[in-house]
């Protein structure tokens, strides 16, 4: 068969065969099919998508490219949650370390930020120290001892997708759901769970920009979860504004901190005792949904959490200290405060924007080669449907250099909308697939 052919063939709309599929990834991964003829490839699955059995043999095949992680000898009902990307959503530090001390074993396989987007490991890597390139060996051990432990995708998990991931990011493929379903459930398949909670992010700080596409994705991963025998539940959740008020590595780790003492922002609190209260469900910890989040409640009120968090910190390498004495993470030089144009209620705050602006500063990254600033970001003063005078302060940046401080401080007041008018109350949980 030729890749020519096929290529066309998926432009056209057509569905291709298993043996077609593997073709082309076992070619690219092997380098016999070269990086041009794969990104004409995906370009078609962006514009031409592919059907739930093309979707299912795509995950099949990245989960066989590499090593799959046998975590069958740790015990109880190994649960996972993931994000599809957003602006301060730093849920997983929160939901994990309750659903954890709680009683869930959970091995934690997480990503790096890209774009506007925040990812798990950059947040962990602004605690000094902390270690997320573990061993495999190293990573069943700490699960084993502690139930919880967070480590990045290694050479060996799915390194068709590592691969097919690092092109989609250089050819704006990103965005394609049969894509996204695909390399989400390969890697956390690899890694041995049994049941996966998954948050898809809808709005403009999400990939997803329509509700009705983050439901198609949700849909599309719970049914590849469902066939190859995992309890999987998706929640679709508003990410129209940044979720909490700090946005940025080191920042956000404080209000992690704040957040698992019970003194954090509404909507974060509230998205991730839901989370929690789903792995705890799913790991049969608890027998109804209801008992799950009293449970979660109950972690999150007695410290159980805050406490499991330290451990696993001291566990990676990190000082644990850092959630008490925040002076100990990176820290900005510098602040500059952006104040309202006008009195009235703050009825938009575009996500993207703020997360824009803080890739600007060094907060984030364009290609996933890049380096970052953990101390860098955004703290927000204010949120959606909250009154604001004029010259009060929205938000105030955090940099360490003055090199695009103006236009990022631009971008962030382009991102506030200032009405007349409260805007109505909108729930952070939008819909439950699964």
């Amino acid at each position: 068969m030729r890749t020519l052919d096929l290529i066309q063939r998926k432009r056209d709309g057509e569905e291709l065969s298993a043996e077609e599929i593997s073709f082309l990834v076992e070619g690219y991964t092997q380098d016999s099919i070269p990086d041009y003829q794969m990104a004409s490839f995906l370009m078609a699955v962006y514009f031409a998508g592919m059907t739930d059995r093309e979707v299912s043999t795509l995950t099949d095949i990245m989960i066989a490219s590499g090593q799959r992680v046998d975590l069958s000898d740790l015990p109880g009902i190994k649960v996972d949650k993931h994000s599809t990307g957003g602006v301060g959503d730093k849920t997983s530090l929160v939901a994990a370390p309750i659903a954890a001390s709680a009683g869930v074993t959970i091995p934690m396989i997480s990503g790096r930020g890209l774009g506007h987007t925040g990812g798990t490991l950059d947040k962990l890597e602004a605690i000094p120290g902390f270690r997320t390139n573990l061993t495999i060996e190293e990573f069943k051990a700490q699960v084993a001892k502690l139930g919880l432990a967070f480590i990045g995708q290694t050479p060996e998990i799915a390194p068709a997708d590592g691969k097919l991931y690092a092109l989609r990011d250089a050819t704006a493929t990103v965005e394609s759901i049969p894509l996204i379903a695909s390399s989400i459930m390969s890697k956390k398949v690899a890694v041995g769970l049994d049941a996966l909670v998954l948050d898809v992010k809808v709005g403009s700080g999400a990939f997803m920009k329509r509700q009705v596409d983050a439901r198609r994705l949700a849909q599309m991963m719970v049914g590849i979860g469902r066939r190859l025998d995992k309890r999987v539940t998706a929640l679709i959740t508003d990410m129209s504004q940044p979720l909490g008020y700090a946005v940025g590595n080191a920042l956000e780790v404080m209000e992690v901190s704040q957040t698992l003492q019970n003194a954090g922002p509404t909507d974060l609190t509230r998205l991730s005792l839901e989370l929690a209260a789903r792995m705890i469900f799913l790991a049969k910890v608890s027998k109804t949904i209801e008992e799950a989040r009293e449970l979660a409640q109950k972690q999150l009120l007695n410290g159980g959490g805050y406490h499991k968090f330290k451990q696993v910190i001291q566990a990676q390498g990190g000082n644990p200290q850092v959630l008490d004495r925040f002076e100990l993470l990176p820290n900005a030089t510098g602040v500059r405060e952006i104040s309202s144009p006008r009195g009235g209620y703050v009825s938009a705050i575009d996500a993207q924007y703020i997360g824009g602006a803080c890739t600007l500063i060094g907060a984030g990254r364009d290609t996933k080669e890049a380096g970052i600033d953990p101390a860098v970001g955004v703290i927000l003063e204010v949120k959606v449907g909250q009154k604001v005078e004029s010259g009060g302060v929205l938000c105030r940046i955090y940099h360490t250099r003055e090199d695009h401080l103006d236009e990022a401080a631009e971008m962030i007041e382009d991102a506030f909308r200032i009405s007349a008018n409260a805007p109505e109350e909108r729930d952070i949980i939008l819909e439950v697939v699964g």
